[in-house]
Parts: structure tokens; C-alpha cells; sequence
């Protein structure tokens, strides 16, 4: 039997007997989870702090307890960074705030969560709150750094975050990569969860094997590039994007692009790229706005989706994106820049896009257009293309090409673009993919009037 957010009975029961103890220090019941009588653990039984609970929340992680309860206190629990371990269902009660004590996380990767190569580890925060002080970090006395993450998953199998929300962190909300032993993290979830306000990211996945992120949303990122929603990018041709899949999400006024993925260290070698986005969205503003609502000129935000150098050298694979929209973007719809032909393939699937260039973004040079092909490194592909476009949908109302391709070499004929792009534009329906192409057979219809 479960409850509406997925929680078991048999955890409330668990909650029950936790609490039972109190939300106050016992020396009693800490003991009882050291001699493994108790299996569910309270934090305040170590003792809670309103001006720094750091001890107490590590000590609880520490003790063994299969599942460490976080109470709603009345007051933050004010932590500095915090280390986790595998075999632990951490739940944080509905209304609690950890927030990262001010004046400390100097060290430029002090995280206010990190699990390095754990495994079998859960986190739960149902109206929970993980908070931390980006605006501080951006100035001195701190030091320039972009990897003061809310929750840093590095090299973990069997992961599972839902229900909480992370903000204002000095790197990326949430972080999943390889760890010490591991190139990658494996089996990780992440659902219903929010990251707004975040400094580089609302999530960077580095390096991951079964990932699924999923009734997220990604929210007001600002602060050092990419500034995305969700920037899938790895470091290294050894890392991996295996069976990742990005479900009913929300994509929300972002600096930088919505969803992007950028694929440049991985080579021949690697392993095949699985990239899957599922009904997901993108836009800045809120829902129903039109671009002549947009009226301030400092509007930021990029492409809604945007795929990014994929070398001729590059994996084989699919990168797909399925039922995906986007409205608003401060810049293209879609961008696909210095991507290869000869490698992994990029396929979108009853996929729409409104109204793009909302931004005024006044030094932008790139055609403002709904879907941007770029070519800008020929030292990264001298055969760009392979895109597909199935059953696809363009909404504009201004007189420009629903899809351009962009090439600053002015040399390298477009190759490998497939598919169909029905069009509403009162305005024309038209496409410019350069003088030469080779094997492509995109069909623009207009749309009924």
C-alpha cells in the first residue's frame, strides 16, 4: 500500500515510532540505534540548534539508522556542508528548511548535500526546502567558483531524490557525475522535485547510466554560463549518457538554454549516446504570454532545446526529443549547432515551437529564427546535419524562415535532414538550408488557415 507521494505505510509507521521520542535530545534512543534496536532515526535527537545544526544532522546521516527523519522544527535547520552515505532513506518533514549557514561554504565546492560513491540512498522532501546563499557567493569574500551544489550525486548507484526543493545554490540545484571509482552515477531518479534560483544550473548531469528526471521543474537559473535548465555535458570520452530520460518536465525563465546537451570530449570511443526528453516545456514568462507582453529589454533565456557539437569523431546514438514544446524562448526554438552527420542522430517527434526571440538580446548575430542549423567549427565537423523532424509544428507570426542553416565557413553543404515541419505563419512558410545540401528532404506545409 502506498500513500499519494509514493511513500509506504510501513515508513509512516517508522515516522511514528521516531517521533514518539520527541523532537528533543536522547541519549536513550541514540543508543537504541547504535545497538540496532532502532532502525528509523530522529535528528533532533542529537541535538537541534537554531544557530548551527551541522553536528546533529551528520551525526544522525552517520549512525547507522536505516532512515534518518528531519523534523519541522519551527526554525531552519542552519547547516554547513554535509556528507551522505549509501544504505539511507533521508526524509525531511513537510515545511523543513536546511539552510546552508551564512559565511561558510568558502571552499569552491562546498556543497550542501554531496554523496560520493554510495549506493542505495534515498531522499525525500515533500515541502521541504533545501536553500542556500547564492546572491553571497557571486561577491568577495568569496572566491569565483561554480560547483557549490545543492545536492552533489557523484559515482552513486540506485539513487532516488523526490518531493524536495532546492534553490539558490552556488552551483547547479541538483549534480549527477562519476565519482572516485566510478565514471558514472547509475539508476538514478529524480521526481517531483523543483531547482529554481540557481547559480549555473537547475541540473548538470555529467555522467550518468539510467537516469530518469522526471515532473521536475527547472527554474530561474542566472548567474555563470550555461545558465540552462539542464545541461547534459560530459568532461571526459571515458564519461556517459546511457538510457537518459527527462519526463514531464518544466523548463521555466532560465538565462540560458532550456534543455541543452553538449557532447564535444566524447569521441568514437565512447559509448552510444541515449538522451530521451518526454513531454516536456520551455518558455520564459508564464503560460499564455505573447511577445508583445515581453517589455523588458534586460529579458534573458536562449534556445528551448538546444544540441551541441557533436563531432565527426563523435559516439553513435539518438538523442531524442518526444512531445516536446516550447513558447517564449528568449532565443531559437530549437538550436543544433556544429553537429555531425556521421554520428549520433537527432530526432524530434510531434515536437512544436512559438513564438521564439522574445529576448531582445541586442548583440545576438544569429539569425532570429524559429529552428537555427549553425556551423561555426569546421575543425569539429566538416558534415553537419543529421536531424529528423517528425510530424513536427512551427507557430510564428513574424516574416522570416521557420528553419535556417548557418554556416560561418560558407563552404559545407548541409546533409541528412529528413522529415516534415507543418508551418502557421501568415506571413510565408519557408526554409533556407544553403545552396548545396546533400540527402535532405525536409517538406515545410503550411499550415490550414
Amino acid at each position: 500500500m502506498r500513500t499519494q507521494h509514493g511513500l509506504t505505510v510501513s515508513l509512516f509507521v517508522a515516522a511514528i515510532a521516531a517521533f514518539a521520542q520527541g523532537n528533543v535530545p536522547s541519549g536513550q534512543a541514540i543508543a537504541e540505534v547504535a545497538s540496532g534496536k532502532r532502525a528509523t532515526a530522529n535528528a533532533a535527537w542529537w541535538g537541534f540548534s537554531k544557530t548551527d545544526s551541522t553536528a546533529a544532522l551528520q551525526a544522525a546521516i552517520d549512525s547507522g539508522a536505516k532512515t534518518v527523519l528531519v523534523p519541522f522544527m519551527g526554525d531552519a535547520w542552519i547547516v554547513r556542508p554535509i556528507k551522505l552515505r549509501g544504505n539511507l532513506e533521508l526524509v525531511f518533514e513537510p515545511g523543513v528548511l536546511v539552510l546552508a549557514k551564512r559565511g561558510e561554504f568558502q571552499g569552491g565546492g562546498d556543497s550542501l548535500f554531496t554523496a560520493v560513491d554510495v549506493e542505495n540512498l534515498t531522499i525525500r522532501g515533500y515541502g521541504a526546502t533545501l536553500r542556500m546563499w547564492k546572491s553571497d557567493y557571486q561577491k568577495p569574500p568569496y572566491k569565483k567558483a561554480e560547483w557549490r551544489m545543492g545536492i552533489a550525486i557523484r559515482g552513486c548507484r540506485n539513487v532516488l531524490i523526490e518531493g524536495v526543493r532546492v534553490e539558490s545554490s552556488g552551483g547547479d540545484g541538483f549534480y549527477v557525475d562519476g565519482g572516485g571509482t566510478r565514471k558514472y552515477s547509475e539508476n538514478v531518479t529524480i521526481r517531483n522535485a523543483v531547482a529554481h534560483d540557481n547559480h549555473r544550473q537547475g541540473i548538470s548531469v555529467i555522467s550518468a547510466q539510467n537516469l530518469l528526471v522526471e515532473n521536475c521543474t527547472f527554474s530561474g537559473t542566472d548567474g555563470t554560463p550555461p545558465e540552462a535548465g539542464i545541461d547534459l555535458e560530459v568532461d571526459t570520452p571515458d564519461q556517459r549518457f546511457v538510457n537518459c530520460v527527462i519526463r514531464n518536465c518544466v523548463f521555466e525563465n532560465n538565462s540560458g538554454h532550456a534543455m541543452l546537451i553538449y557532447l564535444k570530449p566524447l569521441d568514437h570511443t565512447s559509448a552510444p549516446v541515449s538522451i530521451r526528453f518526454e513531454n516536456c516545456h520551455a518558455r520564459m514568462g508564464t503560460a499564455g504570454m505573447k511577445p508583445e507582453d515581453f517589455k523588458d529589454i534586460t529579458q534573458r533565456g536562449w534556445a528551448g532545446m538546444a544540441v551541441g557539437t557533436a563531432k565527426d569523431d563523435g559516439p553513435q546514438g539518438l538523442i531524442e526529443f518526444i512531445n516536446c514544446t516550447s513558447e517564449n524562448t528568449g532565443k531559437e526554438g530549437v538550436r543544433i549547432f556544429d553537429k555531425s552527420s556521421t554520428g549520433v542522430k537527432v530526432r524530434f517527434v510531434d515536437c512544436s515551437w512559438s513564438n521564439p526571440w522574445v529576448s531582445a538580446h541586442r548583440n545576438a548575430t544569429e539569425p532570429r529564427v524559429p529552428i537555427l542549423i549553425q556551423q561555426r567549427r569546421r575543425e569539429v565537423t566538416a558534415r553537419p546535419g543529421g536531424i529528423e523532424f517528425v510530424n513536427c509544428y512551427v507557430y510564428d507570426d513574424v516574416p522570416r524562415a521557420a528553419v535556417f542553416y548557418d554556416d560561418d565557413s560558407g563552404a559545407l553543404p548541409l546533409s541528412e535532414i529528413h522529415g516534415t515541419i507543418t508551418v502557421r505563419n501568415p506571413r510565408g512558410t519557408r526554409a533556407r538550408l544553403g545552396p548545396q545540401t546533400t540527402n535532405v528532404d525536409l517538406k515545410l506545409v503550411e499550415a490550414p488557415k
